[in-house]
């Protein structure tokens, strides 16, 4: 339960940003499939949760310090 607690905002923008990466694929994507990364739904979605994944570390990051700047 700790492991949840501490990383929320990672696990959660990860699957927004899994999510995100699917919806560009399908509705923007790469229609001669010469994109490296929209070519493949996959592809895409990766990036996405890469992206997701570093959003919600930053966003972790910054919680925690303004919390602890609260605190003294």
């Amino acid at each position: 339960m700790k492991f949840l607690s501490r990383f929320a905002y990672e696990i959660i923008f990860s699957i927004l940003g899994f999510w995100a990466g699917y919806a560009y694929w399908y509705y923007i994507g790469c229609a001669s499939g010469q994109c490296a990364i929209t070519a493949r739904w996959y592809t895409s979605s990766v990036y996405g949760v890469i992206i997701g994944f570093l959003a919600g570390q930053m966003l972790s990051e910054y919680l925690r310090k303004r919390k602890k700047n609260a605190e003294e």
